[in-house]
C-alpha cells in the first residue's frame, strides 16, 4: 500500500529534481529526472514536460508513495500556460487541482532562500533572471527574457558570445589563430570543427544544449585564454547589473546568487563582488525541491493562497 506524501518539484531546462516529505516536513525520498520548461505552447516542449513528469511519477510509485499534494517550480511558467501545466501534473500524479501549486522556478528558489521582502535573488544558469518578492507578495522580475532577446550573463549567453567572437576573428583574418585556444575548446565540446557542425549544434538544439558550451569557455579561461576570461568577466558584470536593477526598484537588500554559471570560473563572482562593493552578496544553495515539498506540508495558508494564483 502506498504511503501519502507531499511532492516538491524543481524543474529546470536541463534537469528536474524531486523530493517527497511527510506532514512533519521530514524528507522521505528524492531523485532526479530530465529537464523541461513551461513552454507548453510548443508541442515538443509539452511532450518533454510530460515525459519528465512521467519519469518522476514512476520513481515516486516505485518508492512506495502516492502524492497528496504537488508543489512545482517550473522554468518558463506563466499564467498563459497555467491550465495546460496543471493538467499535465494532474495526469501524472492524480492530485486534485486544489492541492496543486505551480510557480516559476526562480520564485521557488527565492522562497527557499529568503523570507518575502528579505533579499534579492539573481539566478544564472542556462538563462539569467533577477527577482524580488515583497512582503505583500508583489513580485519584481528583471531580465529573464530568453536568449533571443537577452539572458545576459547566463550559460547560453556566454556560449553565444564565445562563438560570435571566434567567428568574427575568422571573418576578418581567415583563421582562428588568434583565438585558437578558445576555438579548440568549443570545437571539442561540440565534437566537430566545421561550420556545419557548429550550426547543427546551435540551431538544432535548445538553450540548454547551447549553454553547455559555457563549460568550454571556462576551460579555455582556466588555460589562460584572455578572450574567454574577458567574456566570463563580462558575464559577471551583466549579473551584477541585474542585481543593480532590483536594488534600484526595491531598495538595498542582501543579494543572493544561484546557478551553475557562478561555479564556472572565479572571475565571474569576483567581478560581481567588485561591481556590488558595499552590498552584501551571498552564494545560495538552499534545496528548492525540498522547500517546495514542505510548502503545503508546513506553509502558512496565506502564502499558499498567494502562490496558488497563476504567475503574472
Amino acid at each position: 500500500m502506498s504511503r501519502s506524501a507531499h511532492l516538491g518539484l524543481d524543474i529546470g531546462g536541463t534537469a528536474s529534481r524531486w523530493v517527497l516529505c511527510g506532514d512533519d516536513g521530514q524528507e522521505l525520498a528524492r531523485g532526479k529526472a530530465p529537464g523541461a520548461t513551461g513552454h507548453v505552447f510548443n508541442p515538443a516542449e509539452k511532450d518533454k514536460l510530460g515525459n519528465a513528469l512521467s519519469t518522476v511519477a514512476t520513481a515516486v510509485a516505485a518508492a512506495g508513495f502516492a502524492p497528496a499534494s504537488v508543489t512545482a517550480g517550473l522554468t518558463g511558467y506563466g499564467a498563459a500556460v497555467s491550465v495546460d501545466v496543471k493538467a499535465l501534473l494532474g495526469d501524472a500524479f492524480g492530485v486534485a487541482p486544489e492541492s496543486t501549486i505551480v510557480i516559476d522556478d526562480v520564485a521557488l528558489a527565492y522562497l527557499a532562500n529568503f523570507a518575502p521582502g528579505e533579499g534579492h535573488l539573481v539566478s544564472a544558469g542556462t538563462g539569467s533572471i533577477g527577482i524580488h518578492i515583497g512582503q505583500d507578495g508583489n513580485l519584481i522580475r528583471v531580465g529573464g527574457r530568453g536568449i533571443l532577446i537577452d539572458d545576459a550573463g547566463s550559460g547560453s549567453w556566454i556560449a553565444l558570445q564565445a562563438l560570435d567572437r571566434i567567428y568574427r576573428v575568422l571573418d576578418h583574418t581567415g583563421s582562428f589563430d588568434s583565438v585558437r585556444l578558445l576555438a579548440d575548446h568549443l570545437f571539442a565540446q561540440v565534437d566537430g570543427r566545421d561550420w556545419s557542425d557548429i550550426r547543427q549544434f546551435v540551431y538544432a538544439g535548445d538553450r540548454g544544449r547551447i549553454g553547455t558550451l559555457a563549460v568550454a569557455v571556462a576551460k579555455a579561461a582556466a588555460d589562460g585564454d584572455e578572450v574567454a576570461e574577458a567574456i566570463l568577466r563580462e558575464a559577471g558584470g551583466e549579473l551584477a547589473a541585474l542585481a543593480g536593477a532590483l536594488i534600484a526598484r526595491a531598495g538595498e537588500r542582501t543579494v543572493g546568487f544561484i546557478g551553475g554559471v557562478l561555479a564556472l570560473h572565479p572571475v565571474i563572482l569576483a567581478e560581481i563582488r567588485l561591481l556590488l562593493t558595499g552590498q552584501e552578496v551571498r552564494l545560495l544553495d538552499a534545496d528548492a525541491s525540498l522547500a517546495a515539498a514542505r510548502l503545503q506540508a508546513l506553509g502558512t495558508d496565506g502564502w499558499i493562497e498567494v502562490l496558488a494564483e497563476p504567475a503574472r
